[in-house]
């Protein structure tokens, strides 16, 4: 009987092997299915931050957290090609990895002025926090402009944990040979104007704009005219009008305005009252007077719509501890701020809110104890 039971289970085990073309103990197929380990993530204390190009911005301000937290244990890895405008958003909000340096990515940064060096290559894991302008988070936390054909729609688990200030303002100018006072003046007199307007910060308030006039792209190539990004260098030799966000900055996303305004005399035009309060509106902009003497040219406070600057912000897995570290590293090292080559600054009165995109309670826990909330 015995002989008789064990041959039925031999039996029973070759017949296995056959049908799965191998026989391991679990323990081993576990093994064979392992993950290769981790080399960020907030449990090794080092967290992928979703950044840009050194000059850049959004780099820059990475380079700042990086340093903010090192005191406190923390060894954040950046993602310097991390942005790309409402990309950045969809990065960290899917904790996605950074995507990969390539040969034509090198070619479009070098036209842009951007050397390779300053886009060190990408940490090996997915980015866990960020920063981006105040409006991309906001839009990609409600999923309207840049955001409303995702797939993904609003993303409701996109945390703020900083404001931090760097004003952008919608600037408009026109050479001043030109004669140009007025942007009704292009479609009065059928000017082949050539425009440089800028689409990726604003999202298309630059073509509500134009249309305000009455104008549209395809009127102004038809009458002879072209418009262009002005993000490369060559197009600024070839231009007529700039409609820009921007500052005195040498941001390769603005740096246009430096720029221009060095090698050209301008004429800065102001916008009318109903036009920038229907900005104000549509685009999530704020009324704002462009500073006397901002940029060459500027003789008088001239007044516009503006950004506030940038939010550093993550997602809800992000653990209370770190977040509350984060706030509380910014305050504490805020002496980085401005000494970075753009001019950041800390407002304990708004630092905590970015219209209404929810703040981390790690950062709120903070923000209370320090009295800057009530």
């Amino acid at each position: 009987m015995y002989l008789k039971r064990t041959g039925v289970i031999v039996g029973m085990l070759v017949l296995l092997v056959l049908q799965t073309g191998s026989f391991r103990p679990a323990n081993a197929q576990e093994a064979g299915t392992q993950q290769p380990p981790r080399e960020t993530g907030y449990a090794l204390k080092k967290p992928v931050f979703g950044g840009a190009c050194k000059i850049c911005p959004w780099g820059a301000i990475a380079d700042i957290v990086k340093e903010a937290l090192k005191p406190y244990g923390w060894d954040v890895r950046v993602c310097y090609n991390c942005a790309g405008g409402p990309q950045e958003a969809r990065i960290v909000a899917g904790a996605l990895m950074p995507p990969p340096l390539s040969s034509a990515n090198a070619e479009r940064l070098r036209a842009l002025g951007i050397s390779p060096h300053q886009i060190p290559p990408p940490p090996n894991g997915p980015v866990d926090f960020g920063v981006t302008t105040t409006n991309f988070l906001w839009w990609a936390y409600q999923g309207i402009h840049d955001f409303a054909k995702d797939p993904e729609g609003p993303r409701k688990h996109l945390r703020l944990l900083a404001l931090i200030q760097s004003p952008l303002y919608l600037i408009v100018a026109a050479k001043a040979e030109l004669g140009i006072t007025d942007l009704s003046q292009i479609k009065q007199k059928r000017w082949p104007v050539r425009i440089l307007w800028d689409k990726g910060l604003v999202g298309e308030a630059a073509v509500d704009i134009l249309a305000y006039y009455g104008l549209s792209q395809k009127d102004i190539e038809a009458a002879g005219g072209h418009v262009a990004s002005g993000l490369q260098r060559d197009e600024r030799k070839n231009f007529d009008v700039i409609i820009y966000q921007g500052s005195n900055s040498n941001a390769p996303e603005f740096n246009v305005w430096s720029e221009v305004s060095q090698k050209y005399d301008l004429t800065y035009l102001q916008l009318p009252e109903d036009l920038l309060n229907q900005l104000v509106k549509d685009w999530d902009m704020e009324r704002k007077n462009i500073p006397n003497g901002l940029l060459r040219g500027i003789e008088r406070p001239i007044p516009t719509v503006a950004y506030t600057g940038n939010a550093i912000y993550g997602r809800t897995d992000m653990p209370d501890e770190f977040a509350y570290t984060v706030a509380r590293a910014m305050d504490e090292q805020q002496d980085l701020l401005p000494w970075s080559y753009e001019n950041y600054s800390w407002n304990p009165h708004t630092v905590w809110k970015t219209y209404g995109v929810p703040l981390h309670p790690g950062a709120e826990r903070y923000y209370r104890e320090k009295g800057y909330m009530k």
